[in-house]
């Protein structure tokens, strides 16, 4: 039996331990001045309120206030004194869930995504979550608490269904808190997840 196709209105509902595995083969898709840049999600990792590796661990603040709203908007954060990361919020208000964009294969704008990160080298352009937000554009959390549309970041369905064979299931990485939850997915043998 073929696996269905969700709508993204679908997925940003569920879980975000259920909704990551369903993100990977979208696109998302940004206008900036140059043009749209589209990349095809390869990697994710889920985190909610529950999860001690999660910022909405401690409950609402300012700076996580659009996790804990109804899924289908975005969460952007600053990282390390020196990257953005992208997540695509989901569950019911006042959940705390979110979806991170860990990886993407760039599809269009390319040239784009090369000038924004100083480098021609297609497979480093995007294989992390701080390389992915520097090559869409995002250089600040602006976007943070909008609603996925053509007016910040929109995702389109991928051609087809990712196969559940096609999903490697592992341990997140690069936290240290809750380190051992099997909550990152990535499509098996793509040269753009990122590296370990």
């Amino acid at each position: 039996m073929k696996p269905k196709l969700l709508s993204i209105d679908n997925i940003v509902k569920l879980g975000s331990v259920e909704a990551a595995p369903l993100l990977l083969g979208w696109i998302l898709c940004r206008q900036v001045k140059e043009g749209v840049i589209k990349v095809r999600i390869v990697e994710t990792e889920a985190y909610h309120q529950a999860d001690p590796a999660s910022h909405s661990f401690r409950g609402l603040t300012p700076r996580t206030a659009p996790m804990f709203q109804a899924g289908g908007r975005l969460y952007i954060y600053f990282t390390y004194g020196m990257h953005y990361a992208i997540n695509v919020v989901t569950g019911q208000a006042g959940e705390g869930e979110a979806v991170l964009i860990r990886a993407a294969e760039p599809v269009q704008g390319i040239e784009i995504m090369q000038t924004y990160r100083g480098i021609t080298d297609a497979k480093n352009l995007t294989n992390g979550p701080g390389k992915l937000a520097q090559a869409i554009g995002i250089k600040d959390t602006k976007l943070t608490g909008k609603i996925l549309n053509k007016s910040s970041i929109w995702l389109e369905p991928p051609e087809k269904p990712i196969d559940k064979p096609e999903i490697i299931t592992s341990t997140r990485i690069g936290i240290t808190r809750a380190a051992d939850q099997p909550w990152r997915f990535y499509l098996k043998g793509n040269p753009y997840v990122s590296k370990l």
